[in-house]
Formats: structure tokens, C-alpha cells, sequence
């Protein structure tokens, strides 16, 4: 059941989520905007260009609050019965129908964000238009997300790419993570359409949150620390002065010696089938640059996919600050030092069963004024659509792996 107001403060314990980023755990949600229920107070600031509405219909410039959608335009929107919050009665959603240029539709304060913490900024978007032949030339929402401080100075940036139109309403999440300035607690979300507005471009939005992420200590390291042969071992030399008992333990370790005979069996085979992959990986793969071979190249994202073309577009995801990176697939180099922005680069691979591995590593080239070296990859296959956090470093390549599905 939602409260009336627009934004929860909720602190408790923290549990671990989805698509988090690598040594990091999730707290519950410190501020979530959900829009609230019935008739709510505006939480837009600000001049802006487009103008509230009562109606779950909203027309070109206007948004509303609403809790479903029902034949609007003709039937040209999805029906929806309600929000996007799971449990709640009523509850509304924002609703946008884009003005006719580029402009902002959402501007709020979001407060009480602890400093120079790291945080998951998280919501989830909706094409409100079906796939019909109305348009010609359909118009697709696409969105820039920014976080800004006081001054405008950009701390985190999501940039959807085309939310495309689908046969059934399906709600899906854009994600960024940004750490809040030392000085700074209250941040500014900025949200605009970037496309025009017409015949189409019109769109829903539910469940901001912002969370805080906490990060792990690896768990290997204490153990290797707690564990060391050399102290067990000194123990045990004194304690084994008689030599009988070496002898005898040396009579019980004989089993033990026919467990490697045993064992050699599967090494005979692991190197037969390390062997045949070695072979067909030089039929995909050249041997790999000194880039890929002298850094670390963390996995970040594998996804399985059915045959067909893949789309990658990868965009700057935080302040535009002069982020270089080369792109190479399969190790050989097809992007060279192109420069991260909200204009993406583009990459476009095929899978298929003469093809079915992919690996695509993002290498930084420089770090930008702002350490590290990030971005957002948005993928899109035929069925799907995914968003990926990449950070790289001098150290650290960043790689997605693609695999046919079987």
C-alpha cells in the first residue's frame, strides 16, 4: 500500500541485488519517488515546458499522474491496470506525452543523500504507444537521466537510447551508479526527452530509488590469511619426534600415492579437451594484442541470445569528462580511441551456429578528469534489450561475452 507522499526515506538491512556492480551490496531504498495515490501535490521545479493534466490521456506537452490507462488516442496507447509498484492499490505512475522539441519534463530535489557515497540510481520506463501502422515513421521516447549538483555539475547520466514499442506493456529498469560529492547531500534529478514529439514518443515512468551501495570484502583473502601451511607443518615436526610413527604414517600415505595414478586418467583427458578448444578458438580468434594480455579483463555482462544481429551502444555514464576507449572483438581491434560522450558508439556483431562466441572488451585509454573510466552499454537483440555499467582502468579491461543459446 503506497503512502500519499512522493518520496520514502527507508532504512534497514541490506540484502543483495540483481545487476549490481561487482563488490557491492545493496542497502533497501533511502529515497523512493513512486508518485503517490489519488490527487498528489506536483513534485516538479521549476519552468518547464510541459504542463500537468488531470487525465490518464495527456496530450502533446502535458503529463499527469494516473493510475492506469484505458483506449487512449484511438486505442493507439497499451492499456495499463495499473503502476509499476508491485502490492499497492491505486497507485500512480507518471505519464508523458512528448512536447513537440527537446525539453525537460521532470526536474525535483532529491535530498539527504549521505556524501561521498556510492548509490544506485535506479527507475523503470514503459513505451506507452503499440506497434501500429499509423505512423510512418513511428517516434520512439529517448531519454537523458541526470543527476546534477546545486551548481549543475553532472554526477551520474542514463541515456535509454530508443525505448522501442512492444506487442504487450512491459515495464523495464535503467540503472546508473554515481558516488554523491563530499560537499554536497541534496542532488538535483534532471529528466528530459531528447526526440520530438508527434506520432509517438510517449511514455510512463514509476519506482525511482535510490540506494546505497556498500561494498564487500572479498571473502578469499581472510581464509589464505587464517591458513597457512607453515604453522601447522612446525607443529607437527615436533609432535612426530618418534620415528616409528613416520613410518607408519608413511604406510597409511601409500593409498593416498594411488589417488594421483587415479587421477591421471582425467588429466589425460582435460589436456585432450583443452587441446581441441585451443583449435577452434584459433579458428575464431588471432592471438591476442598486449593491451588484452597485460591487463586484467573482468567479465561484466555474459549473455545468451538466440541467432541474429546485436546492436551495442555504449555512451559516457557520468559527466562528460574526456573518457577515451578502444573496442575490440574477438581480439582484434575495431574501435580506436573514441571518446565517450552521450552520443554513442556504435557496434554491431551476428551470432550464429558458425559463430556462436562472441567477446567484446572495452579497453581504457585514458582515464578522463573523473577516475574511472565508465560508461553504459545498451545492448539490443531481437528479443531483448540490456543495460551494462563498464569500468575500466590502466589496470582492469572490461569484457561482455555473448554465446548462442543452445
Amino acid at each position: 500500500m503506497k503512502k500519499p507522499g512522493f518520496i520514502s526515506v527507508l532504512l534497514a538491512f541490506a540484502f543483495l541485488s540483481r545487476g549490481q556492480p561487482i563488490d557491492c551490496t545493496f542497502k533497501p531504498p533511502q529515497v523512493t519517488i513512486h508518485f503517490g495515490r489519488g490527487n498528489v501535490r506536483d513534485l516538479n521545479s521549476g519552468d518547464l515546458s510541459y504542463q500537468r493534466v488531470s487525465t490518464s490521456c495527456p496530450t502533446d506537452g502535458h503529463y499527469s499522474f494516473a493510475p492506469s490507462t484505458s483506449a487512449c488516442f484511438s486505442d493507439d496507447w497499451h492499456t495499463i491496470l495499473e503502476d509499476h509498484t508491485p502490492g499497492d492499490a491505486a497507485g500512480n505512475m507518471l505519464l508523458v506525452n512528448a512536447a513537440p522539441y527537446k525539453s525537460i519534463f521532470l526536474r525535483t530535489a532529491i535530498p539527504g543523500l549521505k556524501s561521498s557515497t556510492t548509490y544506485e540510481l535506479g527507475l523503470w520506463l514503459m513505451n506507452l504507444c503499440k506497434p501500429t501502422k499509423k505512423c510512418p515513421f513511428p517516434l520512439l521516447p529517448n531519454l537523458n537521466i541526470r543527476l546534477e549538483t546545486p551548481e549543475g555539475k553532472i554526477v551520474a547520466n542514463i541515456v535509454t537510447g530508443d525505448l522501442p514499442r512492444v506487442q504487450t506493456p512491459q515495464w523495464t529498469q535503467h540503472r546508473a551508479y554515481f558516488t554523491t560529492p563530499a560537499s554536497t547531500s541534496t542532488l538535483m534529478l534532471v529528466m528530459i526527452d531528447t526526440a520530438p514529439g508527434g506520432c509517438g514518443n510517449d511514455f510512463a515512468l514509476d519506482d525511482i530509488t535510490f540506494r546505497e551501495c556498500v561494498k564487500q570484502t572479498t571473502s578469499t583473502t581472510a581464509p589464505l590469511k587464517t591458513t597457512p601451511a607453515t604453522k601447522p607443518s612446525t607443529r607437527a615436526r615436533p609432535s612426530n619426534k618418534p620415528k616409528p610413527e613416520p613410518k607408519k604414517v608413511s604406510t597409511v600415505a601409500r593409498p593416498k600415492e594411488v589417488q594421483p595414478t587415479g587421477v591421471i586418467k582425467p588429466k589425460a583427458d582435460t589436456t585432450s579437451k583443452t587441446i581441441s578448444v585451443a583449435k577452434q578458438s584459433q579458428k575464431i580468434f588471432p592471438l591476442p594484442p598486449l593491451v588484452l594480455k597485460t591487463r586484467e579483463n573482468a567479465l561484466a555482462r555474459k549473455i545468451e541470445t538466440e541467432a541474429g544481429e546485436i546492436k551495442i551502444e555504449l555512451y559516457d555514464n557520468g559527466e562528460i569528462d574526456g573518457d577515451t576507449i578502444s573496442i575490440y572483438h574477438n581480439n582484434t581491434l575495431i574501435k580506436s580511441h573514441m571518446r565517450l560522450s552521450q552520443k554513442p558508439i556504435s557496434v554491431t556483431i551476428a551470432v550464429s551456429p558458425s559463430q556462436p562466441h562472441h567477446e567484446i572488451i572495452m579497453v581504457a585509454e585514458n582515464l578522463g578528469s573523473i577516475p574511472p573510466n565508465t560508461s553504459i552499454m545498451i545492448i539490443t537483440t531481437a528479443s531483448s534489450r540490456y543495460e551494462v555499467f563498464i569500468s575500466s582502468s590502466e589496470q582492469k579491461n572490461a569484457k561482455v561475452v555473448f554465446d548462442l543459446k543452445k
